[in-house]
């Protein structure tokens, strides 16, 4: 077997413990000596504890190379049983080799007795199982945790492979719906098809740089959003307003990128829009840790076609981030939705948002 590095249990116990087995074998061997003969501490004692060092060491070893066998959770039966061959293997020989040698050698003055090995037995096997109780316990603890990180791990990745999904979703559709308007504003006003475009760069520009991460903070989505209505605002005048209200505490935190972007987009895809009669929404913070994005109701006279990418998009956002709060509230004249906000990150790294810059 080869050298292995014992564990800090393996080396606590160890030290806290040999000093009693060492005084309690020498009980053993020499009675009432241990107390009125000063050699038994003074040579006695160091060389059962140099004899301990090897016992332990070679029990070390030992289990290593059982939990190497028998590794798994499910191996538990294998691996104890594999352990508990160490009374054989290992504690007996060595409590045997110590009373061989201090009766060959007679280590001042002693003689075997069988009582001795019956009580040297006795003292081996219950500090064995103390301590291999405990061993094994401190391992399933560990491959427990080990399992949970690795279930974690594997839970993050699949989180974070379901967000770039969401977000492949979210980038070529936002393009998409944006060269449609451009198509229509050439036809009707190329003058305002020339500022839409110039516009279109600015947002989407913005877009690619800040849209890198599956979430983004408050203060960026607002500026997004604020650059998105200036393109609305470009085809459609007074039809539409919106009225931002952010209390400044929630500019750090954190929200699905986009998010605004496809409700409002939402907004002006199924509402009718008049100069007369606007579409008004409102986005604005509440108690609570909420953003929420309101506006009044007109509807088409004929329903426009959904594939579902905004609202849906954003409902498995939350909900892979564990966060049960988003809600969508309609009555006959307001649709609501409020959107949780994020202080610290659900998730590792892959999915926070990425900076203005």
């Amino acid at each position: 077997m080869k050298l292995i590095q014992p564990s800090r249990l393996e080396w606590y116990s160890f030290l806290f413990s040999m000093p009693l087995i060492s005084a309690i074998v020498n009980l053993i061997l020499y009675e009432e000596r241990l107390w009125n003969d000063f050699r038994v501490w003074l040579y006695s004692f160091p060389l059962i504890y140099l004899i301990g060092v090897v016992s332990w060491y070679s029990h070390v070893l030992y289990a290593d190379w059982v939990e190497r066998k028998y590794p798994e959770l499910n191996q538990s039966r294998q691996r104890i049983t594999g352990k508990a061959l160490v009374l054989l293997f290992v504690m007996a020989p060595s409590l045997l080799f110590i009373f061989l040698v201090y009766h060959q050698l007679e280590i001042l003055g002693y003689q075997l007795q069988t009582v001795h090995l019956y009580k040297g037995l006795l003292v081996g096997v219950s500090v064995n199982l103390i301590f291999e109780t405990l061993y094994e316990a401190d391992y399933i603890f560990k491959k427990m945790k080990e399992s949970y990180r690795q279930k974690e791990a594997l839970r993050e990745l699949a989180v974070q492979t379901d967000f770039d999904s969401l977000k492949n979703q979210v980038n070529p559709h936002f393009l998409f719906n944006c060269f449609n308007t451009l198509s229509s504003l050439i036809g009707i006003d190329k003058q305002q098809a020339e500022i839409f475009l110039d516009e279109l760069c600015k947002v989407y520009r913005y877009l690619l740089r800040n849209n890198q991460e599956g979430l983004s903070t408050v203060v960026n989505e607002i500026a997004f959003i604020e650059s998105y209505y200036r393109l609305l605002q470009t085809r459609y005048g007074e039809a539409i307003q919106m009225h931002i209200q952010i209390d400044k505490r929630y500019n750090p935190y954190l929200l699905p990128s986009l998010s605004l972007q496809l409700l409002v987009e939402n907004v002006v895809k199924h509402n009718q829009l008049h100069k007369d009669m606007p579409i008004v929404i409102d986005i604005f913070t509440t108690v609570g840790n909420k953003l929420v994005i309101n506006n009044n109701i007109q509807r088409l006279r004929v329903k426009a076609p959904s594939n579902k990418v905004g609202l849906e998009n954003i409902r498995a956002k939350y909900a892979l981030l564990k966060q049960p709060e988003f809600q969508v509230i309609e009555d006959a004249h307001n649709f609501t939705v409020v959107l949780p906000l994020l202080w610290q990150q659900p998730v590792k790294a892959g999915i926070h948002g990425a900076s203005v810059g």
